[in-house]
């Protein structure tokens, strides 16, 4: 199972590094595999947050998923993306701006580096909706109770995660303005707006795709059938349920959530090359094995098993919302924040293991929904 899942990853790996090896020699090939590396450790949260919605989704569009929405994150992530970039914030045509990144690496370089506060604002916001919803949503299991027990109460006051991060893009976007008083550019106006393009992103995709989520479960009960997102048997490798306009906004959702997760590490790959095709090879490697990783939770099962790691995640994603919008005003290694998401997560599943540890001396069964509380 491990070589079917991850086959593809492996023969991208060697076609990826024996082509970075012929086109740049051994330098380029260094620069490549070290930024697959960077991509997998930026990214690995991403791959438990992702096997959360995809075991909601039917085989066809886990095979969507891993198909075109592979073209897409490799493609469009971390090749056009950063040329879209250019081309908007330098005001050039789509031509020019691909000419400016071949002729003219550090000049696009530099535009693309200018146009981090619009990036990190909108992906910061989404990032930080997806961790807030998570947060403030009651759940069977509980890893830190002693935070998630009142959150869940506050979370019964609507519309409470917008407040929030409406809040925490004001003071983001009033930390600019006061830098720029001091000197700096004034980024404020543009940092407001992203964030809240980045809000409106996630209410409007997450938004019709819970719809059509809650709609498909409500008409399989109904008809007496099981819902129709309920999540398939361990070792299965299938979901049953969301296909459709449901699936295809939740394939959607993943697409953003993919690509928010992607923004710190286009930004970050600057630091190692300036060079496009060599970024994106070695971004698109990580990429491949983040998507396999994926539809390897989700054919395990391993969240059902390890309960506690889509807390870890989740917690996670909400520390690099927070590092992406700090990074509009200072500067923040990348190492700090691939090693922040692996620590939690590794946190989240010794938790797991332990508690699996204790079910089994106590003779509960562990697909019990019981409140588990747990601390690290």
């Amino acid at each position: 199972m491990l070589l079917k899942t991850f086959g593809w990853s492996f023969a991208i790996t060697v076609l990826g590094l024996a082509l970075a090896g012929v086109l740049w020699g051994w330098q380029g090939l260094a620069i490549v595999g070290i930024l697959s590396v960077l991509e997998i450790s930026l990214s690995f949260d991403n791959a438990v947050i992702n096997a959360g919605i995809l075991r909601k989704m039917n085989a066809f569009w886990q095979k969507i998923f891993l198909t075109v929405g592979i073209l897409v994150a490799v493609f469009g992530m971390r090749l056009v993306f950063p040329v879209v970039v250019v081309a908007i914030t330098a005001k050039l045509g789509p031509i020019e701006a691909v000419s400016l990144a071949i002729n003219d690496k550090a000049r696009y370089q530099e535009l693309v580096t200018s146009a981090h506060p619009a990036i990190a604002a909108f992906g910061g916001i989404f990032l930080l909706m997806i961790f807030l919803d998570f947060i403030f949503e009651e759940r069977d299991y509980k890893w830190l109770s002693w935070i998630e027990k009142p959150m869940a109460k506050m979370g019964k006051l609507d519309m409470l995660s917008v407040m929030i991060a409406l809040v925490v893009l004001l003071v983001t976007s009033m930390t600019v303005a006061t830098a720029a008083a001091h000197g700096a550019g004034d980024k404020s106006a543009t940092v407001l707006l992203a964030g809240v393009a980045g809000l409106l992103t996630y209410l409007v995709v997450g938004g019709i795709s819970g719809y059509f989520e809650d709609k498909l479960e409500e008409e399989g009960e109904e008809e007496g059938d099981e819902p129709a997102a309920a999540p398939a048997k361990k070792g299965t490798g299938a979901a049953v349920g969301l296909a459709g306009k449901a699936a295809f906004f939740m394939f959607l959702y993943l697409e953003v959530i993919d690509a928010s997760f992607s923004f710190d590490g286009v930004i970050g790959a600057f630091a190692i090359t300036n060079d496009i095709f060599m970024m994106a090879l070695g971004l698109g490697i990580g990429a491949m094995y983040i998507r396999s990783l994926t539809v390897f939770l989700v054919r395990k099962g391993t969240l059902d098993d390890y309960v506690y790691l889509e807390h870890g995640a989740h917690y996670a994603i909400g520390a690099l919302a927070v590092i992406l919008l700090l990074t509009i005003e200072y500067e923040i290694h990348e190492v700090i924040t691939g090693l922040v998401g692996i620590v939690l997560i590794a946190l989240s599943f010794g938790s797991s293991v332990a508690r699996n540890r204790r079910e089994g001396k106590s003779g509960e069964s562990s697909g019990e929904t019981t409140e588990v509380a747990s601390g690290v």
